[in-house]
């Protein structure tokens, strides 16, 4: 059966779809320098405002955009939802932890958009946790808003939706690993149609420590597969997708992006942050992709690369595309533009391909200035024949993903 795509949501620190779309082909970036937090140094960041999004706003927007985009009214009940995040509600459960906040700051809960005050133990209620004989500010209500899985619940409530909700998290191929988990929900036939995809909202203090410790941040810049690339910068946002049956799409007269024709996910089993060097599984989940999009490494047109620019990512994806792919297929990563939206990173980079196959262009890998492999990197925009695109996403963990979006047929 085919799963096509009928409509696509969108943000990122360029903009909507469209707007990230063009600003991506004027190789523009979204990278700035930024210092949200403080007691924390300043580094560049691909903030999609002036300060870090908050992450239901966010799956609220691209939802939103989504649905319009394939032109569908609510509600939607019998429609599957498959949204993930690698972070999650991270941001708000560091601020929900923290006995210094203030009895101002508020958020808003993700079940009914309420704005509920936090901060400082709920001493009406009573419902203040304690440790050894003081108390904590989470309080048991707020605290369950942010289970992992309730950005995917809010979605479902939002479009009125009763079936099936799944909240993949894979690190950084969790969107991948979300498409496809919504495709096996269409094609095993318990829906016709499901809202896909990953957001992310990741910059936080625990998460730019944490990135930082571990030499994985750059301090300039992000330069994908660069010879002098120093790392990835955090950015924020995402991209849902409708999945449709093909036969439902029709039947209704939705315009079609085009179709998810196979992909392939792995697990390296070997490392908690470093891919095996070998490439084992990461070859696995292309051949598996491949195989099962009834496709040749030759029939791919174009590739976007998970491309974080980090030493070793880089090194690792290049020697994999270069074992595996023609000489002279076309790569590209979108990172040096929106920067690393970590389990986000999948979703967009399909959203991108799509994008490419509809106007039958190539965008650049923006950032990169000397090149650092012997690929087709793509170094401005330019026309192409696009009939298949694969995306890849490498996690930590050794998540591997890959993707093949075809033209519709």
């Amino acid at each position: 059966m085919d799963v096509v795509v009928t409509g696509i949501g969108l943000v990122s620190a360029l903009g909507s779809l469209d707007c990230s779309w063009k600003r991506l082909l004027s190789v523009e970036s979204g990278i700035r320098q930024h210092q949200p937090f403080i007691e924390l140094e300043r580094r560049p960041l691909a903030l999609i405002g002036t300060k870090p999004a908050d992450l239901i706003t966010l799956i609220r927007q691209v939802l939103t955009d989504a649905v319009q985009d394939a032109n569908l009214t609510l509600p939607l009940p019998d429609c599957g939802i498959a949204i993930g995040s690698s972070r999650g509600f991270q941001a708000n459960l560091e601020l929900l932890a923290s006995e210094g906040s203030s009895a101002t700051d508020s958020v808003t809960d993700v079940t009914d958009g309420r704005k509920t005050e936090f901060g400082r133990p709920n001493l009406e209620e009573g419902r203040g946790e304690k440790e050894e004989g003081r108390e904590l500010p989470i309080i048991n209500s707020q605290f369950v808003h942010f289970l992992p899985h309730m950005g995917a619940i809010a979605a479902a409530r939002a479009i009125g939706s009763t079936g099936p909700v799944l909240a993949p998290m894979a690190a950084c191929a969790t969107g991948l690993q979300s498409i496809a988990r919504a495709v096996d929900l269409i094609r095993t036939g318990e829906c016709q149609r499901a809202i896909a995809g990953a957001v992310e909202a990741p910059i936080t203090p625990l998460t730019m420590a944490g990135f930082s410790r571990m030499g994985a941040l750059a301090n300039n810049g992000c330069y994908p597969f660069d010879e002098n690339r120093e790392g990835f910068v955090l950015g924020e946002g995402g991209a849902l997708f409708v999945l449709e049956s093909a036969e439902l799409a029709r039947r209704r007269g939705a315009k079609i992006y085009g179709r998810v024709s196979g992909f392939g996910l792995t697990n390296d089993a070997c490392h908690a942050n470093a891919p095996d060097i070998g490439g084992k599984s990461a070859i696995a989940a292309v051949n598996q992709c491949l195989k099962r999009s009834n496709l040749a490494a030759i029939d791919i047109d174009f590739i976007h690369a998970h491309g974080t620019a980090t030493k070793l990512n880089d090194r690792h994806e290049a020697l994999l595309i270069e074992k595996l792919f023609q000489q002279g297929v076309a790569v590209s990563s979108t990172k040096g533009a929106t920067g690393h939206t970590l389990g986000a990173s999948g979703a967009l980079g399909a959203a991108f391909c799509l994008m490419s196959i509809k106007y039958q262009m190539l965008f650049p890998c923006v950032g990169m200035k000397k090149p650092g492999f012997e690929l087709d990197f793509v170094r401005c925009a330019r026309s192409a024949i696009v009939r298949n695109a694969v995306c890849l996403s490498f996690g930590f963990g050794g998540q591997n993903a890959a993707i093949v979006l075809s033209g519709d047929r």
